[in-house]
């Protein structure tokens, strides 16, 4: 379920989602009988190239099981409708963060405002996602039915991301003329250099490298490339972006190091706990965060690795980063942006919270006496 760029008009959007009139089917569970289990099992995933689902003993013939493996995004809503229609308790997503995307993003028609539990199975080359909740790279889906009866629940936000028609928006100047069906939920936006490092990303993934360590190796490329390239080196020269914060559209400050039409790059999240223990956004832990780095100079791009960790929070903002938790912005860029490992086309985009949802995690450990 994967596509060199992501255009929002090739979309299986919410309104070409099957009506699903037994979204309230949902019935109240026995104490004791198992949970209804829908399972999204992307074959292109990673781990799950060489695997064979129907013969993988963890997806033996279960009555309360039913599970889909779409070959593509085009076939995730009509699959998704059924698990709705046979009112699952549990849908496990069995792929890394792209599936997390497409199977939340096409969801969205489906389940409305009620949604079931969700569990996810780590099987792609990353799992961001997963990192965050605590789930172990060799959770299984016996591990997620157990974690739904006895584990951790946890609710985490999804950024929602919305195309704005420019055109029709100058024509309404109370608001954004953003269109209902051109609506993407992930967890992880970025621009500027973060598109060059989701490229370098790939080239580590070549390499045999996933997860944390491609982060890791990314990283420290970019940072290599920050201090030692000039200034039209796109890793330092970034994109060209105009962020507006909140409803009000304020426009993000500049700190005046470049050029103010330019950011030298752009990340958000709503993940509570980033790969690689990265904690770029200082004291803010919660809701929608952004880092945003203007054209800062050598001397700054020096510091990136304590700010990149969480180890040096003052001062920033008039060294050209800017750190802040906002309930949302738009953004018009004029180079592609990357949500969840995918490109966006250049355009006007307004980002803010997707719907509150619950997912499943493994136990903690009970605390020592």
């Amino acid at each position: 379920m994967a596509t060199p760029i992501y255009e929002f008009a090739q979309l299986p959007q919410a309104a070409s989602a099957p009506e699903t009139p037994a979204r309230s089917r949902r019935r109240e569970r026995v104490p004791g009988t198992a949970p209804r289990v829908g399972v999204i099992f992307n074959p292109r995933s990673h781990r799950n190239r060489d695997a064979d689902h129907a013969e993988d003993g963890q997806y033996d013939v279960r009555p309360h099981v039913h599970v889909a493996k779409p070959w593509n995004r085009s076939e995730l809503p009509e699959a998704l409708a059924r698990f709705a229609e046979r009112g699952i308790d549990l849908l496990v997503i069995n792929g890394g963060d792209g599936t997390v995307r497409d199977v939340l993003t096409c969801g969205r028609g489906v389940f409305g405002d009620d949604w079931p539990t969700i569990a996810v199975l780590p099987s792609g080359k990353t799992n961001a996602l997963t990192v965050d909740l605590g789930v172990p790279k060799d959770w299984s889906l016996q591990d997620a039915i157990d974690a739904f009866e006895r584990g951790e629940q946890i609710t985490r936000r999804p950024i929602e991301v919305s195309e704005i028609d420019e055109k029709v928006s100058a024509q309404q100047p109370d608001g954004d003329a953003e269109s209902a069906k051109s609506r993407v939920l992930g967890f992880i936006l970025g621009a500027g250099a973060f598109t060059h490092a989701t490229s370098a990303g790939q080239s580590a993934h070549k390499l045999g490298a996933f997860n944390g360590a491609v982060v890791a190796i990314t990283t420290f490329w970019g940072l290599a490339q920050m201090v030692l390239a000039t200034r039209k080196n796109p890793w330092r020269r970034g994109a060209r972006m105009a962020i507006r914060l909140g409803k009000q559209r304020s426009a993000m400050v500049h700190s005046g190091s470049g050029d103010p039409e330019f950011r030298q790059l752009l990340f958000a999240t709503t993940l509570e706990q980033l790969p690689a223990n990265l904690k770029p956004f200082g004291h803010l832990r919660t809701g929608l965060r952004i880092i945003a780095l203007d054209q800062i100079n050598r001397r700054t791009t020096s510091i990136l690795g304590l700010v990149a960790t969480g180890k040096l929070t003052k001062g920033l903002r008039k060294r050209g980063i800017h750190q802040l938790s906002v309930p949302e912005f738009t953004m018009t860029l004029d180079e592609s942006m990357i949500v969840d490992g995918e490109a966006f086309p250049p355009g006007s985009y307004r980002i803010a919270q997707g719907p509150s949802l619950t997912f499943v995690a493994p136990a903690l450990p009970a605390a020592s006496e």
